[in-house]
């Protein structure tokens, strides 16, 4: 509903929950990324780093660890879903052994 003030919308508070699940995705696309299996953000090239693969994961599960008691049972089981499909390829990619 528009404001009488500039005819726009008054914006929302801040949702931290919100902004954590966002963030998260940002990091596991950036995982993603870096694993090689999607194209980089800036160059759109598809370009292997497994340091920075790791370091992305890590990020995102830690992320998730916050988030996850803020979450439903479904919301739940993505997150953690998409935690152990990024370790997996991680493993994957990387050749260590579980």
């Amino acid at each position: 509903m528009p404001d009488d003030a500039g005819g726009q919308t008054p914006a929302e508070p801040i949702d931290v929950s919100q902004t954590l699940a966002q963030t998260l995705d940002f990091f596991a696309a950036l995982a993603w990324q870096k694993l090689g299996l999607q194209h980089d953000f800036a160059t759109g090239a598809i370009a292997m780093d497994l340091g920075q693969a790791k370091l992305a994961i890590d990020t995102a599960a830690a992320l998730a660890s916050v988030l996850e008691p803020e979450l439903d049972d479904e919301d739940k089981r993505n997150v953690q879903n998409l935690v152990r499909d990024l370790r997996i390829n991680y493993v994957e990619k990387s050749g260590a052994k579980t």
